[in-house]
C-alpha cells in the first residue's frame, strides 16, 4: 500500500512508523486511521518485524482530531458516526493487540486520540517538555473510543480526574501514573528508544508475543480467574523450542542462539 500520511522504514527487524502531516501536527482524519489500520495488520502478519517504533514527524506527535475532519463529522448522520468511532477504535484495538512489542516515541505534545496512541503502545518515551491530555471534554465531547485503553494503562482515579478536566499534563506526570515509561530531553529521545529495542531484540519474539498475550488475558479476566492461565502459560514457554533454547543457555552459561526468520541459526541475537 503506499501510504499518504504515513512515513514507514525497516531497519532489519524493526519497523519504524511515523505520522507524517507535520503541516497539521500529525492529526488523525479517515486516510490517517485507514493507513495506520493497515499497517497494524501487514506488521502483525510480518514474521520478520520484532519491534515496531511509533512516531510523529515534525514538532509534535500528535494533536489529536484534525479540524477538517471534525467540521465533516459534525455534519454526520449518526451511522456515519457511528462507522467512524468505530473504524477508530478497531485502528486502536489492533496497534494494541500487535505481536511484537510498540514503542511510542513522543515529542510536542499526545492530546485527545494522540494520547490514546500512546496508551496503547507498550513503552512510551516521551520528551521531557511533551505535553499529554484527553481534552475532548473541552469540546463537548468524551474520549470514549480511547477510554478502555487508556483506563487500563492509567487506571480509573486518574481517568476521572483527567477526564473530566481535559487539562494538559507535563510528560513528568505521564510517567507518574503509567502513560510514559521514560523521559528524557528532545535531544536524546532515539538513544533512549534505542535502549528499549536492544532490550527487547536480546528476548526472542515468541516470548514476547506470549508476554503481551498473557498481559492481556490476566488483565480482561482479573486476578481470581488467572491462576489456570498463568500455570499453562509458563508450561508452555517452558517446553517451546525457545523457553528450551533458554533454559540450556542459562545453564551453560551462554549467551541463547534464538531461531529468527531470517537470521543465522548459529549466531545469537
Amino acid at each position: 500500500m503506499t501510504f499518504k500520511y504515513l512515513e514507514v522504514h525497516r531497519d532489519g527487524p524493526v519497523e519504524r512508523v511515523w505520522l507524517n502531516r507535520p503541516d497539521v501536527r500529525n492529526a488523525f482524519n479517515e486516510t490517517a486511521i485507514l493507513e495506520l489500520t493497515w499497517w497494524a495488520n501487514s506488521v502483525a502478519d510480518d514474521r520478520a518485524v520484532r519491534v515496531a517504533v511509533l512516531g510523529g514527524r515534525g514538532p509534535t506527535f500528535c494533536a489529536g482530531a484534525d479540524l477538517e475532519w471534525m467540521g465533516r463529522m459534525a455534519t454526520f448522520s449518526h451511522d456515519q458516526n457511528l462507522d467512524d468511532a468505530l473504524a477508530m477504535a478497531r485502528m486502536f484495538s489492533l496497534l494494541e493487540r500487535l505481536p511484537v512489542p510498540l514503542i511510542g516515541r513522543v515529542q510536542g505534545a499526545a492530546l485527545g486520540g494522540g494520547a490514546g496512541l500512546a496508551a496503547v503502545c507498550d513503552i512510551v518515551v516521551a520528551a521531557e517538555d511533551a505535553l499529554f491530555g484527553f481534552t475532548e471534554v473541552r469540546l463537548g465531547l468524551i474520549p470514549a473510543v480511547i477510554a478502555p485503553f487508556v483506563i487500563g494503562k492509567i487506571g480509573r482515579s486518574a481517568a476521572r480526574e483527567l477526564f473530566l478536566t481535559g487539562a494538559q499534563f507535563p510528560a513528568g506526570r505521564a510517567a507518574a501514573i503509567g502513560l510514559a515509561h521514560a523521559t528524557s530531553p528532545a535531544a536524546a529521545l532515539d538513544d533512549v528508544v534505542g535502549g528499549y529495542v536492544r532490550d527487547l531484540l536480546a528476548a526472542p519474539p515468541g516470548a514476547l508475543a506470549a508476554t503481551k498475550q498473557l498481559v492481556s488475558e490476566v488483565t480482561r479476566r482479573g486476578v481470581a480467574d488467572t491462576s489456570s492461565l498463568c500455570a499453562e502459560a509458563i508450561a508452555s514457554r517452558r517446553v517451546s523450542d525457545e523457553g528450551q533454547e533458554g533454559i540450556r543457555a542459562f545453564l551453560e552459561k551462554r549467551p541463547p542462539r534464538w531461531k529468527v526468520e531470517g537470521a543465522d541459526p548459529g549466531r545469537p541475537d
